[in-house]
């Protein structure tokens, strides 16, 4: 791994390390996502469409509810992606098993296809950058990142891990 351009000052609270990390995390997520920004957009998609996929593949019959719980975003708002990936064919509603009122997703043989040609192209930049920076890093990372998450939303990150 190179040497950080300035290491982090054991003083890590201060200002100029809080901003350094908010400026990382601003960008390395910007162009994390950037990667796949032109793939998303020849098929009409965006970033709101990419999260969906993302987290309908990872839980197939995912409840709308606990999709906009993972999302943080408006009932309103994820009903229009949701409806878009429907109507492109790359998502599919079903009516729940034990309650009829709720609507489970799952994604499609496309839906399928296209989310994991996005994950891969993810996948090999996370990959990149896990390497450069070690085990060791990538531990600490994961611990600053759930440490941003509210303790009482970190039950849904334990159940991504499966």
């Amino acid at each position: 791994m190179a040497a950080p351009s300035s290491p982090a000052s054991p003083l890590f609270l201060r200002e100029a390390e809080i901003r350094r990390g908010i400026e990382l995390m601003h960008f390395g997520y910007g162009r994390l996502l950037g990667a796949i920004d032109e793939r998303l957009a020849a098929e009409g998609l965006g970033r709101a469409h990419h999260r969906s996929l993302y987290f309908i593949a990872r839980q197939p019959d995912l409840t709308v509810s606990t999709l906009l719980a993972l999302l943080g975003i408006t009932k309103q708002s994820l009903g229009r992606v949701v409806n878009d990936l429907t109507a492109r064919g790359l998502v599919e509603s079903r009516v729940g098993r034990d309650d009829r009122r709720q609507r489970l997703l799952r994604l499609t043989a496309a839906g399928t296809t296209l989310e994991t040609e996005l994950f891969e192209i993810l996948r090999a930049r996370m990959s990149a950058a896990y390497v450069e920076a070690g085990p060791a890093a990538v531990a600490g990372f994961w611990l600053v990142l759930e440490g941003l998450v509210p303790a009482a939303e970190r039950p849904m990150l334990a159940k991504l891990r499966g």
